[in-house]
């Protein structure tokens, strides 16, 4: 097996195994395209994989990896030592994964709140009819089955303060309350 050298035409590697073997110190002289295509190659998938765990997302992770070889692509001229451009690689995934956490959490802080369940208009309508239906079976009742009602469950008051209101006793309230209710009851199933 021949090992491929970027100087050599035709000479590149062109499985796993010789990309393993090419010289690392050859990497110098290589230019920007031969460098990313060989790194490409050899370390996509550990760098999605160290993206992923970090994002928590596979497709994020792959736009993140490729975003830092676009990026390194850019960079190899001003890359210091062309032999760290793993390490190059590995940082700006690192970095990249960062921000996009960073964004994430102030998106998820400034999204707006969602709006409270709202009811359709036909049960709001129906709900209307029901209460016009009750306020006017209550308007049937005599006075004082009428009050201890609306005490009782529109005022949400209880027995004794219904009977300091209405200046009854606890017995009258239950008793008005019960009669009421039966015949509010009635008057309701019949209409």
């Amino acid at each position: 097996m021949r090992r491929g050298k970027p100087d050599d035409e035709g000479a590149r590697p062109n499985d796993v195994t010789e990309t393993l073997l090419v010289a690392p110190s050859s990497m110098a002289a290589w230019d920007a395209d031969q460098a990313v295509t060989e790194l490409y190659g050899s370390q996509y998938r550990p760098l999605v994989r160290l993206a992923a765990l970090l994002v928590r997302d596979l497709s994020t992770a792959e736009e993140v990896v490729q975003d830092a070889f676009v990026a390194m692509h850019g960079a190899w001229r001003r890359l210091r030592d062309p032999e760290k451009a793993l390490a190059y690689l590995r940082q700006s995934v690192v970095n990249r994964a960062r921000s996009v956490l960073r964004h994430r959490a102030v998106v998820e802080k400034y999204a707006p709140k969602g709006l409270p369940d709202m009811q359709s208009a036909e049960a709001g309508a129906i709900i209307e009819l029901e209460r016009a239906a009750v306020v006017k079976a209550l308007h049937t009742l005599p006075t004082r089955q009428r009050e201890a009602l609306v005490l009782r469950y529109y005022g949400d008051l209880s027995e004794a303060q219904i009977a300091d209101a209405m200046g009854i006793s606890r017995g009258a309230v239950k008793s008005h309350t019960a009669r009421g209710m039966a015949a509010l009851r009635n008057v309701l199933e019949r209409s």
